[in-house]
């Protein structure tokens, strides 16, 4: 079996792009005029960079501004203080839409479970093709807590070979780094898998994370299997796919950069 993930990476550049809505597409969000749109952007309460001779806006801030107040609210004067302009864009490491759609191909492919995390082991993805057991588990806030601290683990092994690993409920697990410039951004993480059939301790477990014992001995018999061969497989194939990550992460970082740079120059064309 073949990834073929890279090409995947391009669409990330495009939705960098596609954060930007047109005037028209603001007007139709904040049911308001043109002009009305215009006077916000002049008095700093949205978020614009010039592209050419037009105007463009993040999607962010319009969908902060329908959460957090209503057109009425928003188009009342702002405080005298209040900057003209909003401050360049913030770099997000990784585009997470596509992050989660390789993931989801990855996990559905492999048969185990993967997620995406930062290097606090909080995760930044859903879950991709969790099973049943790990699922009873993080339905209760000890077992979250624990599966956390069993990801947050793997952040403290200093080498970038995947190595499987056990966690707290007994499953097997396999990580790999991803990098953004030199700098750890996040894990990948394939789990909630076996090697064998051997029995685990579901009462003591069931018992710690506040579950069901009997309902925790019948999921873990759906748990997969994995054989020595696809464990050593999976483990290349984590290593593309971070890596693959980690494209994705430089094309956005340099969108971006791009992007700040367009901003920059809107500021210093700003109308009078």
């Amino acid at each position: 079996m073949r990834l073929l993930l890279h090409p995947i990476a391009t669409c990330c550049n495009i939705a960098a792009v596609n954060d930007l809505l047109t005037t028209r597409e603001v007007q139709d969000l904040l049911k308001l005029d043109r002009t009305t749109v215009y006077r916000m952007l002049k008095e700093g309460r949205l978020t614009g960079v010039k592209v050419g001779q037009q105007w463009r806006f993040h999607r962010r801030a319009v969908e902060t501004l329908l959460q957090g107040a209503s057109p009425a609210a928003a188009s009342r004067s702002a405080p005298a203080d209040a900057p003209r302009y909003a401050q360049p864009l913030t770099p997000v490491p990784l585009p997470l839409h596509c992050v989660q759609a390789i993931q989801d191909v990855f996990a559905d492919l492999t048969r185990v479970g993967v997620v995406t995390t930062a290097t606090d082991g909080e995760p930044l993805t859903r879950m991709s093709n969790g099973c049943r057991f790990c699922a009873l588990i993080q339905a209760t806030d000890a077992g979250r807590a624990a599966c956390r601290a069993s990801w947050r683990a793997l952040a403290a092994r200093s080498d970038r070979t995947p190595r499987i690993a056990t966690c707290h409920a007994g499953l097997k697990y396999i990580h790999a780094r991803i990098e953004v410039d030199g700098l750890p951004t996040a894990m990948l993480i394939a789990g909630q898998f076996r090697v064998d059939a051997t029995p685990l301790d579901t009462q003591r477990l069931a018992r710690d994370v506040g579950v069901d014992p009997g309902a925790l001995d019948e999921a873990l018999d759906a748990v997969t299997i994995l054989d020595e061969r696809m464990r050593a497989q999976l483990g290349v194939w984590l290593q593309k796919v971070a890596h693959t990550f980690e494209e994705i992460g430089r094309e956005r970082a340099t969108m971006i950069s791009r992007l700040r740079a367009i901003s920059d120059l809107a500021v210093l064309d700003r109308p009078d």
